[in-house]
């Protein structure tokens, strides 16, 4: 199956498995949110959407699996027009831009991941899905791409003790930061757990976490903070002269 599927540029990885802790009992699902005007009173996002954004999960992989169960049931019956067809709309579902819509839910590990051990297996992973990163052009880049992000993190669902988790999470969020994605919160998070998994790897990985903190989110307090983790932590004089400059402009000194 992963052969057949990794051929068409698509993997048999899962969502990753970690969800929001919360045990609060959720809200039905159609009982309207209470705000004051102007929107005023909305509690955050990952206070209400929880539930939604797990069902919306469930219905993608629910969506991606019966496609591929079809895809298998024509390659056995030597249906090539249908097995055309089905391979077209498992193109296109890759293809589609899927945002993260609340990153506590099935998507970003917890900062508490121990990368300890060499795993075969996750070595393979990441061999393979740098194989794709990066790759091709237009459409054919866009795709391997997704390959790329598919095989990562089907790494942190199988071997989260693995010693490249580090490694890992810095290729995600250069993934996400990238023009295939755009999804920049997710992005900046990535970046602070490849530093929080390995201490040492990835020296650029605060900066650029405050960088996209900084310029694209507008969360200037957690840029500050993660700018003078830099001036504490890093040891390259360019990261140290750019996180210092740019504390300078944001505390609005000359």
């Amino acid at each position: 199956m992963r052969v057949i599927l990794l051929g068409l540029g698509l993997c048999g990885a899962g969502a990753v498995g970690w969800a929001v802790a919360d045990s609060t009992p959720s809200k039905p699902l159609t009982e309207p949110t209470k705000a004051g005007a102007g929107g005023e009173g909305l509690p955050p996002p990952a206070a209400t959407d929880v539930q939604l954004v797990e069902r919306a999960l469930a219905a993608r992989k629910e969506y991606e699996s019966s496609l591929k169960a079809l895809y298998e049931h024509y390659a056995r019956v030597g249906d090539k027009q249908r097995l055309q067809w089905v391979e077209r709309e498992l193109m296109a579902y890759h293809m589609m831009w899927k945002p993260s819509y609340n990153l506590d839910v099935k998507d970003v590990p917890p900062p508490t991941l121990e990368a300890r051990v060499n795993v075969k297996e996750a070595n393979d992973l990441y061999r393979s899905a740098m194989g794709y990163k990066g790759k091709g052009f237009g459409d054919d880049y866009v795709l391997n791409m997704r390959r790329a992000e598919l095989l990562l993190r089907e790494i942190l669902e199988k071997y989260p003790n693995s010693d490249k988790i580090g490694d890992v999470a810095y290729q995600l969020g250069d993934i996400y930061e990238g023009r295939a994605y755009k999804q920049y919160d997710r992005a900046a998070k990535y970046f602070e757990r490849s530093v929080q998994w390995v201490k040492g790897s990835h020296t650029d990985a605060r900066l650029r976490a405050a960088t996209l903190y900084d310029k694209q989110l507008n969360e200037r307090s957690k840029a500050i903070e993660l700018y003078r983790a830099v001036l504490d932590h890093d040891t390259d004089p360019e990261h140290i002269k750019q996180a210092e400059k740019r504390l300078a402009e944001l505390n609005g000194r000359k």
